[in-house]
């Protein structure tokens, strides 16, 4: 076979697969955009007002084009929490593990949780307030992830009975996205004051409560 020939045959090949390729690129790019703007719209407005008008006008698409990326809400909650996820990644529950002094771990949960407070808040705190509109999946995920981290910390002090029922409340309050916003955004606290603090909360739910002695 001729050189020419082979040329011939051989570039309608390469053709299709750079069209292809860019086609791909094309798709995933409009889908990290309209992902993108979702996120974008949840920090900003929450769940509640993200409609598929919004989310197309802040992708710069139409309202089929984020339909034809995700066919329901599940699908973009889904790739939204994955890259949202990814750009704020949880505090390390096994770096906490290996903290064997239990007020340690406890100071180190909570100094991490806040920081990462300061970043998340704008998203949790609309997550948590219409949580009732979103897929199951999310409102499980949370409530699986606050018994992991309240497990870890709750091992460390081996508390019993009422005081382990007092401590793991303790602990649910303190590693809260509204904790922090309360102490730190409404009352001024620095997060380090703002952990201090809540040390202090906590430590104080595992000792047994004293009768007062006011009125007697």
């Amino acid at each position: 076979m001729e050189p020419s020939t082979v040329a011939t045959h051989e570039q309608p090949t390469a053709v299709r697969g750079y069209t292809m390729r860019a086609r791909q690129d094309a798709v995933g790019q409009t889908r990290i955009r309209i992902t993108e703007a979702t996120v974008r719209l949840h920090e900003r407005v929450g769940p509640r007002e993200t409609t598929v008008s919004a989310i197309a006008a802040e992708a710069g698409v139409t309202r089929l084009t984020v339909y034809r990326h995700f066919p329901d809400e599940e699908a973009l909650v889904m790739a939204c929490s994955a890259h949202w996820g990814a750009l704020h990644p949880r505090p390390d529950l096994a770096a906490w593990s290996r903290v064997t002094d239990p007020v340690a771990r406890l100071r180190t949960a909570l100094a991490e949780t806040y920081a990462w407070s300061r970043a998340a808040a704008p998203m949790m705190t609309k997550i948590h307030r219409d949580l009732d509109l979103m897929p199951a999946f999310v409102a499980e995920f949370l409530a699986d992830d606050e018994r992991a981290r309240v497990a870890v910390l709750v091992a460390g002090f081996r508390a019993r009975g009422r005081g382990g029922r007092r401590l793991s409340a303790a602990l649910r309050h303190a590693l809260q996205v509204s904790t922090w916003e309360s102490l730190c955004l409404d009352s001024g606290l620095d997060d380090g004051d703002a952990a201090d603090l809540m040390v202090g909360a906590v430590l104080a739910a595992v000792d047994r409560p004293r009768k007062s002695s006011i009125g007697a």
